[in-house]
């Protein structure tokens, strides 16, 4: 299958030690703790040292953030708008397989400053489960938005089902991406091109379940639905 030229690759910048002079105070708080991330894990990660990195006081930091994690679903978000803000018009005219590798190559441009980050918050949630699951959660909702970037259907059920599938199969991508030295990464790109592949099969198998059996695609992933993409969570 053709491939669009790959983007030349810049070499990979190091995790910022600290945030950015400028910016308002809630981008300078997820910047800051992006930076805790590339440097112990997040249950190791607090509030004083949040605020004391980011520069601003605890009552701005509570005002902005309820949490560590909606600090990292703000930061999850902030990627979302990246990628949905470099979309490719030449893209449009190709497959569906295709779409769906560019937008995840420029997602994983998007993520490359925050390569340690990604790999610590990884190592924590293979040893924590809650964690784990809260990740998937906000790993759905972003998938959601990557296939809408390249034009496939995340509605309903079927969507859902879509989404959650792509957030696990990007995660297997990000773990061969977290050690790929190569500036090319050529790794990375072969093991997207075979995840891709497989989800391929895996969604043809779903269409043909869905069109033959459409109450199996939604009852049992409407409660997920709900917990899994619903709203941020909130700084209450």
């Amino acid at each position: 299958m053709a491939r669009k030229p790959q983007r030349p690759q810049s070499a990979k910048p190091e995790p910022a030690a600290l945030p950015p002079p400028g910016g308002t105070d809630r981008e300078r708080i997820i910047a800051a703790f992006m930076a805790l991330l590339a440097e112990q894990p997040i249950e190791e990660i607090g509030f004083n040292a949040i605020a004391a990195r980011a520069g601003v006081s605890l009552v701005v930091l509570r005002g902005e953030f309820g949490s560590t994690l909606a600090i990292l679903a703000a930061h999850s978000k902030a990627i979302d708008r990246i990628v949905l803000a470099e979309a490719d018009a030449d893209m449009a005219e190709e497959p569906a397989r295709e779409r769906l590798f560019d937008v995840l190559m420029r997602r994983l441009e998007a993520i490359a400053p925050h390569r340690e980050a990604m790999r610590s918050l990884m190592r924590s949630a293979g040893r924590n489960p809650p964690l784990a699951f809260a990740l998937n959660g906000l790993a759905v909702r972003s998938q959601a938005w990557m296939l809408a970037a390249a034009n496939i259907d995340s509605a309903g059920p079927r969507g859902l089902i879509r989404a959650q599938g792509l957030a696990m199969m990007f995660a297997s991508v990000l773990r061969t991406w977290v050690d790929d030295e190569d500036q090319g990464l050529a790794r990375t790109l072969a093991a997207l091109d075979r995840a891709l592949a497989r989800g391929q099969r895996w969604s043809g198998m779903l269409d043909d379940l869905c069109r033959f059996s459409p109450g199996r695609c939604g009852s049992r992933f409407r409660r997920r639905r709900d917990e899994d993409i619903g709203e941020e969570p909130a700084a209450a």
